[in-house]
């Protein structure tokens, strides 16, 4: 009877060792990240640059900078963890002055032995902003990269950031990233709407061409998008979807929707959450079928302790750089988003 109970102990141990070593899979983390402000302390941009620099209302110095640097970096650092122990893969990033501040950024002491790649563009929008991609580059080979203007018919001389696709393959598999960060709510929701449903036309316009080109390739579309999820930009015009069985080939699986519905957000203002920073997933990203190139497993919105106010006026909310005008040493007026794409191990 011992003899037939340690058989059979031994025989379900061999088959769940099967079933584990059948299972395993590798997991690749996919961020992106409002950087409030990430400025230099030059002044390159006339009336647009003054205020990030020693002569401006902020006096931002070379500490304050450096601080910043440190605090960004800091936040990377932390997102490393059991399933990604070199961090993210790719790292969406926006609301940046140029290329020189992301070097900076990328050879702080704490993450510079990742040593983490850029891919940048100039934008030109007209306070001197643009959008990055960061990416690991033991994780994540980049094959090519382009930027696409937002440019209205009716507002020729509208200025923006530019939308950056960069191509390249996570673990294996084709995928392009697409970053945003779309025009603001300057003037109000309501009057500025137009605005981000052309660029939500625009990233449509440059997803499609990518399934064209290549119908098995992956694409993730990330950024601020300055609407939630339930926005017609994000709902409509790009078609987004809230639940995974909705997702059908032509639309994007939005991974923080379910998130939002439980009243978590990326941003606070007047005492409400916002989801403006959100990443969406082509349905081929699903693992719907077993020839997928990778399969999406969950989502967060990065919002620990250490990045959230512990007191006054702004309690709970994301610990900014600045409150009321003061340097207060924070990190972003956003948290950051983070998504888990796993592949089968070889």
């Amino acid at each position: 009877m011992t003899k037939t109970v340690l058989f059979l102990i031994s025989f379900i141990a061999l088959c769940f060792l099967c079933y584990s070593q059948e299972k395993k899979v590798n997991v690749y983390g996919v961020a992106f990240y409002n950087l409030e402000n990430l400025f230099d302390t030059i002044n390159n941009n006339g009336n647009y640059d003054l205020e990030f620099s020693p002569q401006g209302d902020k006096q931002w110095n070379g500490a304050k900078y450096n601080s910043k640097l440190k605090n960004m970096a800091s936040v990377f650092k932390e997102m490393a963890g059991k399933f990604i122990p070199q961090g993210p893969a790719v790292y969406g990033v926006v609301e940046l002055e140029n290329r020189s501040v992301l070097e900076d950024l990328v050879n702080q002491k704490s993450i510079k032995e990742w040593h983490l790649q850029i891919v940048h563009y100039d934008s030109p929008d007209k306070r001197g902003v643009d959008v990055a991609l960061i990416y690991n580059p033991r994780l994540f080979k980049v094959l090519s990269s382009a930027t696409h203007n937002l440019y209205l018919s009716k507002n020729p001389n509208f200025r923006t950031r530019d939308q950056l696709v960069v191509t390249g393959l996570l673990g294996g598999a084709k995928v392009s990233v697409i970053v945003n960060h779309w025009p603001s709510r300057l003037g109000g929701e309501s009057s500025s709407s137009y605005l981000r449903e052309a660029a939500a036309s625009l990233t449509k316009h440059i997803a499609d061409s990518l399934f064209r080109d290549d119908p098995n390739g992956g694409i993730i579309i990330m950024g601020d998008f300055n609407d939630d999820p339930t926005n017609k930009s994000l709902k409509e015009v790009l078609g987004g979807r809230k639940e995974i069985s909705q997702t059908e080939k032509s639309d994007f699986y939005n991974t923080v929707w379910p998130i939002f519905d439980r009243g978590i957000g990326s941003l606070a203002y007047n005492g409400s959450w916002n989801m403006f920073d959100q990443i969406l997933i082509s349905n081929n990203l699903l693992g719907k079928d077993e020839n997928d190139p990778l399969k999406f497993w969950k989502a967060e919105v990065f919002n620990k302790p250490f990045l959230t106010t512990e007191e006054g006026e702004y309690k709970g909310y994301p610990k900014r750089t600045f409150s009321s005008g003061v340097f207060i040493n924070g990190y972003s007026d956003h948290y950051p988003v983070l998504i888990y794409l796993t592949k089968r191990a070889d």
